[in-house]
């Protein structure tokens, strides 16, 4: 008697089960928007932070990141050359010219949404200002890769595609952060699989309808070599460079790719 491989693929949601991950994730949406309009000089990370934290409880959620193994935050705020996991601080004072990014995470009857982004505290120099578009299209690129019947790395390849497609438009090199990436998401907000942001298409479990990942590319203007702060958490490129980060929540549907951390 022969006995086939049983097929590998990402883990999926029924259609209810997306729709309450798209409630968790407007949350979520719901906090960035609101964190962004309070962003200003002189407004610190902390503030940045309850104002997040605020919008979720509100809501009827709970912030993911807070107490999540330890860390103290409802956001990470990565300022400059933080790549992720910024703590937030009462101490950390943003300024005309900071580029900082956004990462936040809510949890609603039980199901997760995770998203991030990053934008410039008034006026931010060029140099910046492509960092972050070329980081939001190459999550773009990985979202329209979340289709039925492709691979995990086929969405990798496609991220490290739109990297380089952004190198070439704006004439300039972008570090690919090595060693972080994107995720699988439902009742955790973090589960296999791992996704990496770039590598070679065709491998890894297959997309089924109903797959969810978390996809969420990190641009540098330098390296792509990190370090972890004496606080254990806070990541920052090792010369100094800024980094940028997005992410989106994303689920394969018959109709394309649904985002589920939609922003008001």
């Amino acid at each position: 008697m022969a006995f086939g491989r049983k097929r590998k693929v990402v883990p999926f949601r029924s259609a209810g089960e997306l729709d309450a991950m798209a409630a968790a994730g407007l949350i979520v949406g719901s906090a960035l928007v609101a964190v962004r309009d309070a962003a200003k000089p002189g407004v610190s990370t902390l503030e940045l932070d309850r104002v997040a934290e605020a919008v979720i409880r509100d809501a009827g959620a709970v912030p993911s990141f807070l107490g999540y193994h330890g860390f103290t935050g409802s956001i990470c705020s990565s300022v400059n050359d933080r790549v992720v996991h910024g703590i937030p601080s009462a101490e950390d004072i943003l300024v005309v010219g900071d580029l900082i990014s956004i990462d936040c995470g809510a949890v609603l009857d039980g199901w997760h949404g995770d998203s991030a982004w990053t934008f410039g505290i008034g006026d931010i120099i060029e140099a910046d200002a492509l960092l972050s578009e070329a980081t939001r299209l190459s999550m773009e690129a990985g979202i329209a890769a979340m289709l039925p019947g492709n691979r995990l790395t086929d969405i990798s390849h496609a991220i490290e595609n739109g990297t380089r497609a952004a190198e070439e438009a704006h004439g300039r090199a972008y570090g690919i952060v090595d060693g972080y990436g994107g995720h699988g998401i439902g009742r955790e907000m973090h589960m296999d699989p791992f996704l990496a942001n770039e590598g070679a298409p065709g491998k890894g479990p297959e997309l089924v309808v109903g797959s969810t990942l978390a996809i969420e590319p990190m641009l540098t203007l330098g390296t792509y070599e990190t370090e972890i702060l004496s606080d254990d958490w806070t990541v920052v490129t090792t010369d100094g460079s800024r980094a940028a980060h997005w992410e989106h929540t994303v689920a394969v549907t018959d109709d394309g790719p649904r985002i589920l951390t939609l922003r008001p």
